[in-house]
């Protein structure tokens, strides 16, 4: 009697692997997902993530006339910034997650192989990014003026290494944080370390382009750019020259230091964590319970002194109705001290500080010619968009459950919730981003008239915050994290983008013409009765059906 053939198991390392890329792929929650579409879901999200950072590493392709150093030294920079953002904001909940914890612990899993399956995970991943945003650049330095048919090989080997590099750095200091301050406080240290990372990111890859042209107009000579050796792209940079370039002595250096502190870290990070990973684990789960059980007299008492201060002057003006206070009191409970809004928010507005600032280093001396008025107007419309982002981000949370709540309440629409959301964007992240922003401009220019060339924006902060709520959208913290990926999102903000660049333009026309003030006339009326109708018609707008 003959039997089926039995499939080999498959291995409990492979399994996890499998497990683990699938959960980061997919996200944890399971609204709005649709069984049909579960296949071709996943690798159609990777692909377009991929292409996108294919394409951006087509800036590669200017430095093709450019030394080997060159070349691999932009590549190097601006895959070190892209893993890092990515690292630093995955690694924490890849790596110790505390609902994991509280499954796993009871099952028969050796932690040395949880923890190498999620580090198998993190590094697959950083890898794809990395070889996708250098697609271009192995061509560029392979046919340039200066390539070679090694280059591809080697540069493999380096962006391997860079990876490893990242991610045993970013563990490493994760894993330190953990023993030194605990899971609670440590929470809160890694959400700003991580908010920091990030946002230094973004301003390293605006000052990146500009520090490699800065090197390859002195030749590629690192003995006149010699502060170059102190940042870990220079390392592997001096790899992918070594082997594939000049075979400089001082390439040769860099790489043997490069492949040395990246030996250093990844022992230092991997195996002292494999080794401890247990008792992290089991620190996760006692704080998690101990904070269940703990009573909230603490929190209730940071929360007394905001409760206090809505019902009062100033901001009893800024919010006079109690339901829109109550609004306000929640969105701002999250953006003060909810880790994974804090973690998402800040850095989604980020851009929004940096790239102005960097219009404004460019200006010198006071006294502005009207061509000098671009950057100002286009600096303080670009900044009107902080409220738009950050809307559209709060929307998302882990906590999106709570949410229905509201919609059991004797309450019409979300239109109280959607005000208090506004009033909170605008006073913590709006209005002090364009208040940096003016002292900036202030100090650079000297001119305080110049000034005036801000109001453009500031008058649209308003408009800029109520547009995405329009419709049932950008409702706080009523939608899942994985819906944040959506492309609809990025095509909305793409053209919220669009209206910022007119609303520049046309300040910037009006300024030249000597038509400012009254432009500027015409769009506070045009500003206060939008705004106005539009507030009426959200506060009258039903609860939007749910997935």
């Amino acid at each position: 009697m003959s039997s089926a053939p039995i499939a080999p198991p498959v291995s409990a390392n492979k399994a996890l692997r499998r497990l683990f890329l699938t959960l980061f792929l997919r996200g944890r929650s399971v609204r709005g997902l649709q069984k049909s579409r579960l296949p071709s879901s996943l690798p159609k999200k990777l692909a377009l993530t991929l292409l996108f950072y294919a394409l951006f590493g087509g800036i590669a392709a200017s430095t093709g006339n450019q030394p080997t150093i060159v070349t691999a030294l932009f590549l190097h920079t601006m895959t070190l910034l892209f893993l890092a953002m990515f690292i630093a904001a995955s690694s924490g909940e890849i790596l110790f997650n505390r609902e994991e914890a509280d499954i796993l612990l009871s099952r028969p899993i050796s932690p040395r192989s949880l923890l190498w399956a999620k580090i198998a995970v993190l590094l697959q991943v950083a890898l794809w990014i990395a070889f996708s945003f250098n697609l271009v650049g192995f061509f560029t330095g392979t046919l340039g003026t200066f390539g070679s048919w090694r280059f591809i090989p080697v540069h493999a080997a380096s962006l391997l290494l860079e990876s490893l590099f990242t991610a045993a750095a970013v563990v490493l200091l994760y894993h330190l944080c953990l023993l030194w301050f605990g899971r609670e406080r440590l929470d809160n240290i890694m959400t700003t370390a991580q908010v920091l990372v990030i946002v230094v990111t973004i301003a390293a890859s605006q000052a990146a382009p500009m520090a490699t042209v800065y090197f390859a107009k002195s030749g590629g000579d690192l003995a006149r750019s010699w502060w170059l050796v102190l940042i870990p792209p220079a390392w592997f940079a001096g790899f992918d020259d070594a082997l594939a370039g000049s075979g400089a002595i001082t390439s040769f250096m860099l790489a043997g230091a490069g492949v040395v502190v990246t030996a250093i870290l990844a022992w230092a990070a991997f195996d002292n964590l494999a080794a401890t990973y247990t008792s992290s684990l089991q620190q996760i789960v006692e704080s998690s319970s101990s904070s269940r059980t703990r009573p909230a007299r603490a929190s209730g008492d940071s929360r007394r002194w905001l409760e206090r201060a809505v019902e009062r002057a100033p901001l009893r003006w800024y919010l006079p109705d109690p339901m829109t206070r109550r609004g306000f009191l929640l969105c701002t409970a999250y953006l003060l001290r909810d880790r994974d809004t804090k973690l998402r928010v800040y850095p989604s507005i980020a851009p929004m500080l940096i790239i102005p600032f960097f219009m404004l280093l460019n200006l010198r001396g006071g006294g502005a010619p009207t061509g000098d008025a671009f950057p100002l107007i286009f600096g303080a419309s670009y900044l009107a968009l902080s409220p738009t982002l950050a809307l559209f981000t709060l929307q998302y949370s882990q906590q999106f459950q709570a949410c229905d709540i509201f919609r059991l309440a004797p309450i019409t629409g979300p239109g109280f919730l959607c005000a208090g959301a506004r009033r909170a964007v605008l006073l913590l992240i709006a209005f002090p981003t364009v208040l940096i922003f003016a002292i900036a401009a202030y100090a650079i220019r000297h001119n305080p008239t110049e000034l005036l060339l801000l109001l453009p924006g500031v008058l649209a902060l308003p408009l800029f915050a109520i547009l995405p709520q329009i419709g049932g959208h950008a409702i706080p913290l009523s939608r899942p994290v994985d819906a944040a990926k959506s492309t609809s999102r990025g095509l909305m903000i793409f053209g919220f983008l669009l209206i910022s660049l007119a609303l520049s333009g046309l300040g910037w026309l009006a300024y030249t013409f000597h038509l400012l003030l009254p432009a500027l006339i015409l769009e506070a009326i045009f500003v206060f009765t939008t705004t106005t109708l539009l507030a009426r018609h959200l506060a009258r707008s039903p609860w939007p059906e749910t997935d």
